[in-house]
């Protein structure tokens, strides 16, 4: 991990120094030089991820597939979704928008002498090693997630947005990104006030999120595949989530067109098992939301319509 790490680093200094230094000087923004290093961090972060879906989970889909590929087209705008989520565009509009705000507020809270709580110094030279660190984090940022998840399902306003993730009806690995981009921006404003509050450093943030989307991409994909009795309640399975996604089953309550549903976990299938959520049945279904089916309910094709008939829905209009 030490070597991967290094080459890592020095791929992200070559990167950074041969381009992105250069085009935040010819712009006028020298002042960014420490936002674009870690801006380069998540490019490559995002490159490896997209060279892991290619040569690794795309050749499993074809190997063992749930269904056959029949709407390529609404493959296609996954593709887009993934490519602006995982090589930094909206992260980018982020940084730009509304992240500005958040450090204003938290350099506030820390001028009023409300500093940072670092959960890593519970248990100082056990907690703050480097490998355990991270397993902290990621747990607890995976709990944070479920009950996320849970939200997006079983609040009104908020499953008029998240409804367009489920509205996909030919699930592949490209599906895991396929938000509106409220959706979006509500869950990583979340994400990035909970790093603040419990002190995640910058690195070890963007490995949790790397980690964790690849995790979600490969549960995403149109595979066959399940991880055994044990397995499936160690780590969420494409099986597992797949029954999530699917019609009257994953996200109603008790099969009924009412906001509830199963397997909400991100990584982990313990919450699930622990708050009473999991469904652990060896079954494939279709995928997708009822009223498409019952309603011929639209819910857009490229990504433009997508997001405006989104827009639209929330507010009633759709």
């Amino acid at each position: 991990m030490d070597g991967l790490a290094e080459i890592f680093g020095v791929v992200q200094q070559w990167l950074f120094e041969a381009a992105v230094q250069r085009a935040l000087f010819a712009l006028g923004l020298g002042n960014l030089l420490e936002d674009g290093y870690e801006a380069t961090a998540w490019f490559l972060v995002g490159v490896i991820q997209i060279a892991v879906l290619l040569a690794v989970i795309g050749p499993l889909q074809r190997w063992r597939p749930v269904e056959p590929v029949l709407d390529r087209a609404t493959i296609r705008t996954d593709m887009l979704y993934t490519v602006i989520h995982r090589l930094g565009v909206f992260r980018i509009a982020l940084f730009f928008t509304l992240e500005p705000w958040f450090d204003e507020a938290f350099g506030a809270l820390r001028t009023e002498g409300y500093g940072t709580f670092h959960l890593d110094q519970l248990w100082p030279g056990v907690t703050d090693g480097a490998v355990v660190s991270f397993l902290i984090y990621l747990v607890v940022f995976d709990l944070l997630g479920y009950w996320i998840h849970r939200a997006q399902h079983q609040s009104g306003l908020w499953w008029r947005l998240h409804s367009l993730h489920h509205a996909q009806r030919q699930m592949t690995m490209w599906s895991d990104n396929r938000n509106h981009l409220l959706d979006d921006i509500l869950v990583d404003s979340l994400l990035v006030i909970a790093a603040q509050l419990i002190g995640v450093a910058p690195g070890q943030f963007i490995a949790i999120v790397a980690v964790t989307q690849l995790s979600e991409s490969f549960q995403h994909a149109n595979l066959r595949l399940w991880f055994g009795r044990v397995g499936e309640r160690l780590w969420v399975s494409p099986r597992f989530h797949r029954l999530h996604h699917s019609i009257g089953v994953g996200h109603e309550s008790a099969g009924k067109n009412t906001l509830g549903g199963h397997n909400f976990g991100v990584l982990l299938p313990w919450w699930d098992m622990l708050f009473k959520t999991a469904n652990f049945e060896q079954r494939y279904d279709p995928t997708g939301v009822r009223d498409q089916v019952e309603q011929s309910r639209d819910y857009g094709r490229g990504f433009w319509s997508q997001q405006w008939v989104g827009f639209k829905r929330l507010f009633g209009k759709a």
